[in-house]
């Protein structure tokens, strides 16, 4: 069975944010996904630019799609183009939030 960009969404909701504590899909710092047979480019944002634990996060999103069957490699890019907003998290759990 071929992996989708859901499979990987589904394996990204493992990694979360070590300030809020929510998955980065949630938080919608998950920006682009492709699947090119077991191959994955994503990109992604963080919550800050600053954030002291990027490269962590980033290595974590990096392993979490590795670790689908069917995927050999990863390559995950970090921007800040467009910058995250809490705007961009589910409409649902931003209210939740009270944001």
């Amino acid at each position: 069975m071929a992996v989708t960009e859901k499979t990987i969404r589904d394996a990204l909701k493992g990694v979360k944010d070590p300030e809020l504590g929510l998955d980065l899909v949630v938080l919608g710092l998950i920006y682009d996904i492709e699947v090119e047979g077991d191959h994955v480019d994503a990109v992604m944002s963080l919550t800050s630019p600053m954030c002291p634990v990027a490269g962590e996060i980033v290595n974590s999103v990096k392993d979490a799609i590795e670790g689908v069957e069917g995927i050999e490699s990863a390559e995950v890019e970090l921007t800040f183009d467009p910058p995250w907003t809490p705007d961009r998290i589910n409409p649902l759990i931003r209210s939740s939030l009270g944001l």
